[in-house]
């Protein structure tokens, strides 16, 4: 048996070994922060070293001013939640809409006048006019070093600064009492089947879920196959909610590509409205969001950002808005019912081309250019 003394000369020399064997993870962890920190800094990016840096950075800051397009009831439960996470931080969450709002936020950012917000939702249709304007933080970089805690595919991997915090996946609605399941299209092409043709279904004149099947089938297919759907003589109209009205109330029946959160409520609510899942499932990235360059409050913008992605923040989102948390969280409920089928993600490979894709089509209906429009 060991004596006292051996015993405590064996736990000095085994508190040696540790230390010394800690100090050169802790060594290299020093490092590679170091070089992520100088890497971004020569391509023009900030880099916070860790999470204490950027929670003291906004305890000083103290206030937060947040501008988003989701729903203001969902903005307001966000904001709560972020408030108990944040106790120190008086913040605030407002929802804006519609193309004249964004272009005279673009407008205010290229006067050097938009000061009056921290966070930024940066529309897709106008998202590199948007760029210049947003402070560029490496969240990308930090998340990569485990200084924020992000999804990595919620971040823009060209613009590091930029995350997306929902998505919108297309569905086929119809009228349950009007027609059954089965004589609902199984495919995207069954729509061009003759039974469909002569003001059988709606078709909104903004092509955003036609626009989302290029991701899967190629810009070239998708234009032949909007050419055949404009060839069946949709009804054509501009809207979810209308068409849902028009649903519900029986004066059509079938509607080709509406948004799932909406349809999904409608039909979980008991409505005489349900949805079908059509593969590849059209999947569109939604709210972006950015720190704005001028921001008062950038350390509490990025808190905000990361809340937004966190599963706490995105739970929040499936609530209130509803079911509109992104399908790139584990868990959401796009997530689950997505689970093992295609999918046609417009990522951040496609979201800046969705503009040309849209006008593509249009083309190919045989109409004008719809109106932009979110």
């Amino acid at each position: 048996m060991m004596s006292a003394f051996s015993k405590g000369i064996f736990f000095v020399l085994v508190g040696v070994f540790c230390v010394a064997g800690s100090e050169p993870a802790a060594a290299q962890d020093g490092a590679a922060l170091l070089k992520a920190k100088q890497d971004a800094a020569a391509k023009g990016y900030i880099f916070a070293t860790s999470r204490d840096e950027i929670v003291a950075n906004a305890k000083k800051e103290g206030k937060l001013r947040v501008l988003g397009s989701l729903d203001a009831k969902s903005l307001k439960a966000l904001n709560a939640a972020f408030k108990k996470k944040y106790p120190f931080l008086d913040s605030h969450a407002e929802e804006i809409a519609g193309t004249e709002v964004y272009m005279r936020m673009i407008q205010e950012m290229k006067a050097g006048i938009a000061k009056s917000w921290d966070v930024n939702y940066i529309a897709f249709d106008f998202y590199p006019e948007y760029i210049p304007y947003q402070k560029k933080f490496d969240i990308l970089g930090m998340v990569q070093q485990g200084v924020l805690q992000i999804p990595l595919k919620m971040i823009d991997p060209v613009n590091r600064h930029i995350v997306v915090v929902a998505s919108d996946i297309q569905v086929v609605e119809y009228n349950r009492k009007l027609l059954s399941a089965e004589k609902v299209p199984n495919s995207w092409e069954d729509f061009l089947k003759p039974e469909f043709k002569g003001k059988k279904f709606i078709l909104d004149i903004r092509p955003k879920d036609v626009a989302a099947l290029v991701p899967a089938w190629g810009l070239e297919k998708t234009v032949a196959f909007a050419r055949k759907l404009a060839a069946q003589e949709p009804v054509w109209m501009r809207g979810n909610t209308r068409s849902r009205m028009m649903l519900q109330s029986g004066e059509h029946k079938l509607s080709f590509g509406p948004n799932f959160p909406s349809s999904h409520e409608a039909s979980e609510k008991g409505l005489n409205t349900t949805y079908k899942i059509l593969e590849p499932v059209p999947t569109r990235l939604n709210e972006a969001q950015a720190v704005l360059n001028a921001a008062s409050n950038p350390y509490a913008g990025l808190l905000w950002l990361e809340f937004l992605c966190s599963p706490e923040g995105q739970k929040v989102i499936d609530e209130y808005e509803p079911y509109g948390a992104s399908l790139l969280t584990p868990r959401s409920v796009q997530e689950k019912i997505t689970r093992g089928l295609k999918l046609s993600i417009v990522d951040w490979d496609h979201v800046t081309k969705m503009e040309g894709y849209q006008k593509k089509i249009v083309e190919a209906y045989g109409f004008p250019r719809a109106e932009k429009k979110n």
